[in-house]
């Protein structure tokens, strides 16, 4: 019994020095053309896009591509390799050569949430994810929520209000130069 209640101390203390779980965890950082923007998963509401979103960083797929598509008032997308080409009529169409199953949950979709972008299949995402900007509850139990902004939602409201064109594909190039898993 002793050593338990040390072991609740350590990881107490852990929370106290870190202000986050003595067990850390990974987080993404997008270094974008106009600043970083730092997510925290919700691993335990969707692994499976956890694992997916990590995996596709580790190899560097997002790593050159855009935010192909702004909503002021609703999100932002990116994540599509397509969108590394010049060819805009192509953005939005791209993806990892496979797709993966929802894992819909009872997350909210507030501003800085983090979710799959999909077609009209939900089981149909891949690569391409959306960050909302205003709290967006229709999208809940539709899409999947993996995780949230931490750090850098002033560079996501940046990239929101750009200028674009009439696909809501930015004008000037939105590009995610690095996307990064790191421990916290």
């Amino acid at each position: 019994m002793n050593l338990f209640v040390k072991g609740i101390a350590v990881c107490l203390m852990g929370v106290l020095m870190t202000g986050t779980s003595a067990f850390g965890g990974e987080i993404a950082v997008i270094e974008t053309t106009l600043g970083n923007i730092e997510l925290e998963f919700l691993e335990d509401k969707a692994p499976g896009h956890t694992k997916n979103f990590k995996d596709l960083a580790k190899k560097g797929f997002y790593d050159g591509t855009t935010f192909h598509r702004v909503i002021p008032g609703f999100m932002i997308q990116g994540g599509d390799p397509n969108s590394k080409s010049a060819d805009r009529s192509r953005h939005g169409m791209g993806g990892p050569g496979y797709t993966i199953k929802a894992e819909f949950n009872d997350t909210s979709h507030d501003r800085g949430i983090l979710s799959m972008a999909r077609s009209q299949d939900p089981n149909s995402a891949g690569s391409q994810f959306f960050i909302v900007v205003k709290a967006s509850h229709f999208l809940d139990n539709q899409y999947t929520a993996f995780g949230k902004v931490i750090k850098g939602m002033d560079v996501v409201d940046k990239i929101v209000n750009v200028s674009r064109d009439s696909n809501d594909n930015p004008i000037d190039r939105v590009e995610m130069k690095s996307v990064k898993i790191v421990n916290r």
